[in-house]
């Protein structure tokens, strides 16, 4: 039996990019969270590597198109209100611009191309927003009857850290199937959400409050699923082990696509 060339080899690899989650982070090589989605990706099967938020438009359309699918992780930073026509609530986080240029050039790439996407938290966020959907800045105060979503929901003194909760996928939906079942149990660290989903997204999974925690494209064939939850941090749970495992199926399908009118 011949061995395959290491150079070969290489070029099989599944490549996911995934965007630094602040610049902050960046410039001070801060990974212990990116690290979750890189380890999250491997034990995938796939090749992770990251996507600097400084470069120009020509470096960055040169990275992407090297690059076969992409995740779009959480961020302490929250997305520019006024990109969804609303002015910044007191509530807000600080903003950054890099990462919401940055993640916009992927959405684009990644649509025109057909690469598949897996949207997380903010990036989920981000992917609502990008569609023409909008956000709610701060859930404990513009709906203060909603159940704790993460460390800002809790009272002063609460022990902080991932909250957990149930949440319902709806029938006949991708993230249901990976589930097993349309009730299950997610981890929750956010203060904003979906409010008006953007064009195409389906709504796939709610929290019992109504927060809307996963949502599905449907206005073409490629694979884009966002969820609000943090499955790279679930180790050991079989849904998120499933979610990273399809988007990585998905990833090897279009690339075989592409190679096959290449």
């Amino acid at each position: 039996m011949t061995s395959t060339p290491t150079s070969v080899s290489a070029s099989l690899r599944l490549r996911i990019g995934i965007p630094w989650r602040t610049t902050k982070e960046q410039r001070e090589g801060e990974r212990k969270k990116l690290n979750y989605y890189f380890e999250a990706v491997k034990n995938a099967g796939a090749e992770p590597t990251d996507i600097r938020l400084d470069q120009t438009p020509g470096q960055l359309k040169a990275q992407l198109s090297d690059l076969d699918g992409f995740v779009l992780p959480g961020s302490p930073a929250d997305v520019e209100p006024t990109l969804y026509g609303a002015s910044k609530h007191q509530k807000t986080n600080d903003l950054d611009e890099n990462r919401d240029r940055t993640d916009m050039a992927v959405l684009d790439h990644a649509f025109e191309t057909g690469k598949p996407v897996l949207a997380i938290c903010f990036g989920c966020q981000l992917l609502n927003v990008y569609l023409k959907g909008s956000l709610v800045q701060d859930l404990r105060t513009e709906k203060p009857e909603s159940i704790a979503h993460g460390d800002t929901d809790l009272p002063p003194g609460a022990a902080k850290g991932d909250i957990e909760h149930p949440v319902d996928f709806s029938p006949g939906t991708l993230l249901a199937r990976l589930n097993g079942a349309t009730a299950g149990k997610i981890n929750s660290s956010h203060h904003q959400a979906i409010d008006r989903p953007g064009e195409n997204l389906r709504v796939t999974a709610r929290a019992s409050d109504g927060t809307i925690e996963g949502v599905e494209w449907t206005g073409g064939s490629n694979w884009v699923v966002g969820v609000q939850w943090h499955p790279e941090r679930m180790v050991g749970d079989a849904m998120s082990r499933h979610l990273f495992g399809e988007f990585v199926a998905a990833v090897r399908s279009a690339r075989g696509s592409v190679m096959q009118k290449a």
